[in-house]
């Protein structure tokens, strides 16, 4: 015969330690780079440097690229940012927002991105585009911000 309290406090003490192994939110930079379908991003981020500016306080929004999406850009493209850090880092930089921005707040409109460049924003139902990308996973939630991944890589505008 089994002791009824004992069998509860085990249950309970189960239940606590299932508790504990439940995480907490991680920094933008490390969602990105725990997500194996942003293993292109996460790659480009650190050749970049720009991992411990998204561990700060934030919050940012990160419109991220697909590896599919970074495979669709032509091999010419990714050789001139791997040659040319500036460019990366502009092109990389284009993809954050200062702020969190959840796709239930997200309006037709634009944002200020991290590079300076304005980025257009529009919602019709569900559908959440970021210029002529479209948001293929919506708010995958970080400790200082949100990521939406993308479907495609957007390029900014050229600075005079």
């Amino acid at each position: 015969m089994f002791n009824r309290r004992a069998l509860g406090l085990a249950l309970i003490t189960l239940a606590l330690a299932g508790c504990a192994t439940v995480s907490a939110p991680v920094s933008v930079a490390d969602s990105i780079s725990n997500n194996p379908s942003l293993s292109t991003l996460s790659g480009l981020m650190v050749q970049a440097g720009l991992p411990a500016t998204l561990q700060g306080a934030g919050p940012f929004t990160v419109f991220a690229p697909s590896n599919e999406a970074f495979k669709a850009l032509p091999a010419k493209t990714m050789d001139d940012l791997a040659k040319h850090p500036a460019k990366l880092k502009d092109l990389l930089t284009f993809h954050v927002v200062a702020g969190k921005l959840t796709a239930a707040t997200i309006k037709n409109s634009s944002v200020k991105t991290v590079n300076g460049a304005e980025l257009a924003l529009s919602k019709a139902g569900e559908f959440v585009t970021i210029e002529q990308a479209m948001v293929q996973t919506a708010d995958i939630q970080a400790s200082n911000g949100v990521i939406h991944i993308i479907d495609s890589v957007l390029i900014p505008p050229h600075k005079k």
